[in-house]
């Protein structure tokens, strides 16, 4: 789509003055953007002064500055506020500032320190502000609505309440650039807005639904996120997916005190396997414990996020194959960056040939991820024997009993553990 050539009115003083970035193929690293992308700002003007909402990635300053001056002089501006202050919200503040010295900037609590990085200075004049607080530019409101993690600690929402308007930073945005702007002039962006959601705020779901409980009570007419279309037509639907994509689904299927580990495998010759199944039939011993038994060999990792977000623990088996795991565990462990695995519970077990590094690592890497790893994982050389399937059903009901809090409490001496040490060296 060619370029908007001005700012746009989405009411009466109030426009877009953002940036259109049409070429843009890959953002943050981890984001792909066939549709690149739109870093919005936003002008607000009341009685007694203008407001600048978020400002757009350095490398399109003279874009946004060219169409703020449609409609607001500098000496205008009394307020600025920064949703957010990662570099394509804040890049052209520290010019902005220079052109408007008298404006006060507003921000969260948690963006003091970033602030200080972003603008090496310190006679900017700025002000915190929660929940709760706002700012009168003359028939005008600013309401401000703490929103911590969505997705960095200092993201908040703002709301113009005279014109139900939500200034809401990253959340309920996306990466689509099109000049119309307007979600009801727009081609299709729901691949779009999905999959911004699934990369950047699904991490975060907990936060999102907390959002979600200040938010949805609000009489919104415009949502204006800072990436993507602006929500005019039906913003209300947009809070009800998110809240969709946000609730935990797993509770239809397991009862509401009991607890899920999913146990991983691939095998080579079946011998990992066969521990797969002897730790799921130790975990079985607990009542309240579901156990899931997954090849991934069959289904490789992908399929497997939405099940893992929603569980207690995880177990993954894998063989040792030149020194490391197989790359099918790699990918399923890379795929968890996008969930929230913090404080879950996992473990390794696998067997190997010759040296047996792949147990090792999976634990590191499960570690780094911040899950607990309560219980050593079991190795077995080439096919495991009766005793190597009974450590794997202990590993599998010690960490069941983990999950319960059925675990029972016992003094273990140091020639078990040096012996232990001995058995999976």
């Amino acid at each position: 789509m060619n370029a908007a050539p001005n700012a746009v009115e989405l009411a009466p003083g109030t426009h877009w003055i953002g940036a259109l970035d049409p070429s843009l193929r890959e953002f943050d690293i981890i984001l792909k953007t066939a549709n690149g992308t739109t870093y919005n700002s936003y002008c607000v003007r009341g009685d007694d002064g203008v407001a600048i909402i978020d400002t757009v990635k350095a490398s399109h300053a003279d874009e946004f500055f060219s169409r703020l001056e449609q409609v607001a002089r500098y000496e205008e501006i009394s307020t600025i506020v920064l949703n957010h202050l990662e570099p394509d919200h804040s890049g052209a503040l520290p010019e902005l500032m220079r052109r408007a010295p008298q404006a006060r900037l507003y921000i969260s609590a948690k963006a003091q320190l970033m602030l200080k990085a972003l603008v090496k200075t310190d006679e900017l004049q700025f002000s915190v502000v929660e929940t709760g607080d706002s700012v009168d530019l003359g028939g005008r409101t600013l309401h401000f609505f703490s929103t911590p993690f969505l997705h960095w600690p200092d993201t908040q929402c703002t709301l113009v309440e005279e014109q139900g308007i939500l200034f809401s930073g990253d959340v309920f945005g996306c990466h689509f650039c099109d000049a119309r702007l307007f979600n009801d002039k727009v081609g299709d962006f729901r691949f779009s807005f999905e999959y911004y959601y699934q990369h950047i705020m699904r991490p975060f779901r907990e936060h999102v639904l907390e959002a979600l409980e200040l938010l949805e009570p609000l009489q919104l007419k415009t949502i204006a996120p800072a990436h993507g279309p602006i929500l005019r037509e039906a913003p209300q639907s947009y809070l009800q997916r998110y809240k969709q994509l946000a609730a935990p689904l797993l509770h239809n299927e397991v009862g509401t005190n009991d607890k899920s580990l999913l146990v991983f495998y691939i095998s080579s010759y079946g011998n990992t396997a066969l521990m797969a199944q002897a730790v799921a039939e130790g975990a079985e011993t607990e009542a309240s414990v579901r156990i899931s038994l997954y090849d991934l060999q069959a289904s490789g990792g992908l399929p497997f996020v939405d099940l893992i977000e929603e569980a207690d623990g995880i177990a993954i088996g894998s063989p040792t194959i030149n020194g490391d795991a197989v790359k099918p565990v790699w990918d399923l462990l890379s795929s968890l960056a996008a969930i929230k695995v913090r404080d879950k519970l996992g473990a390794a077990f696998g067997s190997y040939g010759w040296s047996g590094e792949a147990i090792n690592m999976i634990e590191d890497r499960l570690r780094g991820l911040k899950l607990r790893v309560p219980v050593k994982g079991v190795r077995a050389k080439l096919i495991p024997n009766e005793e190597e399937l009974q450590r794997c059903r202990e590993l599998g009901k010690q960490l069941a009993q983990h999950l319960t809090g059925n675990l029972e409490r016992r003094v273990i001496s140091m020639s078990e553990l040096l012996s232990q040490e001995q058995a999976n060296a």
